[in-house]
């Protein structure tokens, strides 16, 4: 038996150096892969420019928001709010109507890139609100919060839109983490009554599994990197993403809001089978699904254009 004792003791001691000696290799590149994806290392990181170059689609977009934005320079004001001390700036469109839409953009974008999205929204009868997220753009702020904080800087811009600019509804379009940012706002306590529905074009379930899948796609090794950036998503922007995550809040929807979701069966981000059950989950009444048969993840419109816009404008004529 003191044979025995000892061959586990032995096999301890190598099993637990082999995890602390896992754990010194694998933390720094934890650190690198967090400060990578969600810190604003330097304010010349995700400015006002095109966040993937290289991608012909992204530069597309990009080109395609630009020339629409400059066709309505006339309608365009400069707009800011301060949030949790933070400054942070908008662009407002004014096309003389009574309800607006606040696009809420993904990782990595500012309100130039939210321009593409856009022209459903002028054509559906709606002003437009595009933003500049916190440490994003020329917004301050260094942590992305995956949507949990910027829910808060959500709320106060509809704030602005209604005692400004006297719109009598707003409504949200999310994009990626974007759609974390108005679902978490719509459960906000503070969400006024005048926010009255959300479009969600690629929301994910939990921030830990879409973020899985990205590191996937660029080769990264998961274990145990994944739940270490998690830990430096806790330590440093204060969030919990394995409580804080969208299919969570979805289900404590005000079951009278209005809400489209927009997906593409090619995202591998957010994949098919999750989108199914969001939506299923989802507690609002009147709500749509609308499935995109060519598009990467955030790439649907540039690729469905027609079946996009028509999407958006056919749901809000109900």
């Amino acid at each position: 038996m003191d044979t025995i004792y000892i061959i586990l003791i032995i096999l301890g001691v190598l099993t637990l150096g082999g995890f602390v000696a896992m754990f010194i290799y694998t933390y720094p590149i934890s650190k690198r892969v967090y400060r990578d994806q969600l810190v604003r290392t330097s304010p010349q990181k995700w400015t006002r420019t095109c966040s993937f170059p290289d991608n012909e689609e992204q530069v597309q977009m990009w080109n395609d928001g630009i020339a629409w934005a400059d066709k309505h320079r006339d309608k365009i004001t400069d707009v800011e709010i301060e949030s949790d001390g933070f400054k942070l700036y908008g662009e407002y469109f004014d096309f003389g109507a009574k309800r607006s839409i606040i696009i809420l953009p993904g990782r990595c974008e500012s309100l130039v890139y939210s321009y593409y999205f856009a022209p459903p929204y002028e054509k559906a009868g709606f002003n437009i609100l595009v933003i500049d997220t916190r440490c994003h753009g020329k917004s301050d702020g260094i942590y992305n919060t995956i949507g949990v904080k910027e829910s808060h800087d959500v709320i106060v811009w509809s704030k602005l839109l209604h005692e400004r600019f006297g719109n009598e509804e707003i409504y949200y379009h999310g994009i990626c983490i974007g759609t974390a940012s108005g679902i978490f706002a719509l459960n906000h306590k503070d969400c006024p009554s005048y926010v009255k529905g959300f479009v969600t074009e690629g929301c994910f379930v939990s921030f830990r599994e879409t973020f899985k899948r990205h590191m996937i796609a660029d080769k990264r090794p998961l274990f145990p990197v994944l739940d270490l950036v998690m830990l430096h998503i806790n330590h440093n922007a204060g969030i919990n993403v394995y409580k804080q995550k969208p299919i969570t809040e979805i289900k404590k929807l005000n079951p009278d809001l209005r809400v489209l979701f927009l997906y593409g069966k090619q995202d591998i981000f957010s994949i098919p089978e999750k989108t199914k059950q969001l939506f299923s989950l989802c507690a609002a009444k009147d709500k749509k699904l609308v499935w995109f048969d060519k598009g990467s993840h955030s790439h649907l419109r540039i690729n469905n254009i027609e079946q996009y816009d028509n999407a958006i404008i056919d749901f809000f004529k109900g």
